[in-house]
């Protein structure tokens, strides 16, 4: 643990609480991706299957667990409750996520650390992370006008994966052996992928305007 894998953890759960406000607070989804929640539940359930057999700390696990338990009461609001299932944006929502589980499913067949099966599974979940905003970026691209909660979700998201970063690169000169290559690559891809998003909006925050994606 080092401050910016804290800094990452906690713009992580800020994004999650965010995203929850949002829901919860307007009783609507609109300018969420289902596809990508759904894509979030796959990559916590596959990469956190250890939760019952190693155990690293107190903290490790509670975060494991609300990053599970959140993602999962976010697709079932927005398939399930009364209300908020109806303001979902089913016709802009289309990306085919399942391509996505596919190829990163593939990949991690033939790119991984160890050939083993709980190896296997965490290789899938990082880079089924990397892509996994896709959707959501396609959706806000596709509906132009952003809200505020849905863009301070997106922010959050992206700036947890900065700080993340960060701290690979503080670990590989703080310690003897750093071989978490994989995760440093697919982060910076992801990363990558939020940089239209983040120039949109700090062009919008300097201009105290809406934020709004071109089409």
């Amino acid at each position: 643990m080092n401050i910016f894998r804290f800094a990452g953890d906690m713009t992580h759960l800020i994004s999650i609480l965010v995203l929850l406000l949002k829901i919860y607070a307007t009783k609507s989804c609109s300018g969420i991706s289902l596809k990508t929640q759904e894509l979030y539940v796959v990559v916590f359930l596959a990469r956190y299957l250890d939760l019952f057999t190693d155990f690293i700390s107190v903290y490790n696990t509670m975060m494991k667990l609300v990053f599970i338990g959140s993602s999962l009461a976010i697709v079932w609001c927005m398939r399930m409750h009364r209300a908020v299932k109806h303001t979902y944006d089913k016709e802009l929502d289309t990306f085919r996520h399942y391509y996505l589980i596919l190829a990163s499913f593939i990949l991690a067949l033939l790119l991984h650390e160890k050939f083993t099966f709980q190896e296997i599974f965490w290789a899938f979940s990082i880079y089924l992370e990397a892509v996994a905003i896709f959707p959501q970026l396609v959706l806000l691209q596709r509906s132009g006008n952003v809200d505020n909660l849905a863009g301070q979700y997106v922010f959050f998201l992206g700036a947890y994966r900065v700080f993340y970063i960060l701290n690979w690169i503080y670990r590989y000169f703080t310690e003897p052996r750093f071989s978490r290559w994989i995760a440093c690559i697919s982060g910076l891809v992801q990363t990558a992928l939020y940089a239209d998003f983040f120039y949109y909006y700090f062009i919008s925050w300097k201009n105290n305007v809406k934020l709004q994606l071109p089409a």
